[in-house]
């Protein structure tokens, strides 16, 4: 009888410490409606609604049981814009590995906010990103990783890529082995997401197909980091500019351009959830194949 209990509270524990993979999903998906809601207006810098998605993103930081960076999660900066300043804040948190050596996994939570009366929703760029970002960040909250994982939700991308900037700046180069950048990664007509990055570090492109091979229900592209190439060049497009600028391998996770990209319609139900799921899932076993590996070229 008392292994018949035993074996019984354990299972109650594993269901309660263990979400499945759908209730998972169902808290990925409420969390970009939260960030994209009509409450957080955009998210522009300085703004209450930014306020707002900086109180979220935290609680979800401490739920997810990531440690703060440096004593904070709260990393403030002056985002600059012309002749005038605002407030960045960048959001750190961490779950420290079995070497102090880092995979930052970023995504940026700032958005164009409201311009002529109209709230630009920002839910695909990049209520997705951050979503993913929290998402991934649970996983490892009950294993730890090889490498040091840094979970950065910048601010300031909107404005020349400034809280990844600032950064980058503050931080040993040496220490960082990877970024993982996520940018509006929740739609697209053709199911098709974009790893860009592989023609500066071909040495990444192979995990990257080991890993698409087991979800054949997303396309996973190659391309956008070429500029002798026809289509657009995206190395420096996102957060992961900053990192490429000092020689740090990269891979960024990003759709096509859209309709509704820096728009007001950029709105949460236009997301394709099943698509989404679909897309974080590949992007958490990236980051899990390649915390196995030596990121030397």
């Amino acid at each position: 009888m008392k292994n018949r209990a035993y074996i019984f509270l354990s299972l109650v524990f594993f269901l309660f410490a263990f979400p499945s993979k759908s209730q998972s999903r169902e808290q990925l998906v409420k969390n970009l409606k939260e960030l994209s809601s009509a409450e957080m207006a955009g998210r522009k810098p300085g703004t209450p609604g930014h306020k707002l998605a900086q109180q979220y993103i935290i609680s979800q930081y401490e739920k997810a049981g990531l440690e703060p960076w440096q004593q904070s999660y709260i990393q403030p900066f002056e985002i600059l814009t012309g002749k005038s300043k605002m407030d960045g804040v960048n959001l750190l948190g961490m779950v420290p590995g079995k070497s102090d050596k880092m995979i930052v996994i970023s995504a940026h939570y700032d958005h164009l906010g409201v311009r002529s009366g109209q709230v630009y929703f920002g839910a695909d760029d990049n209520a997705s990103g951050v979503a993913a970002l929290i998402y991934i960040a649970n996983y490892f909250k009950r294993i730890q990783p090889n490498y040091t994982l840094v979970f950065a939700a910048f601010d300031g991308e909107e404005y020349g890529l400034q809280g990844a900037r600032y950064f980058v700046s503050d931080i040993d180069h040496q220490k960082i082995a990877l970024n993982i950048n996520m940018d509006m990664i929740s739609r697209s007509s053709k199911k098709e997401i974009y790893a860009c990055g592989t023609s500066h570090y071909p040495h990444l492109k192979p995990s990257l197909l080991a890993v698409a091979d087991g979800h054949p229900a997303v396309k996973l592209k190659f391309g956008h980091d070429r500029k002798s190439s026809r289509e657009q060049d995206w190395t420096y497009n996102s957060d992961q500019g900053e990192f490429h600028k000092h020689g740090i391998p990269f891979i960024y996770f990003g759709v096509e351009d859209h309709a509704d990209y820096h728009r007001s319609t950029d709105t949460f139900d236009k997301i394709d959830t099943e698509f989404y799921g679909n897309v974080v899932e590949m992007i958490l076993d990236f980051v899990k194949e390649t915390d196995k590996k030596n990121h030397q070229p």
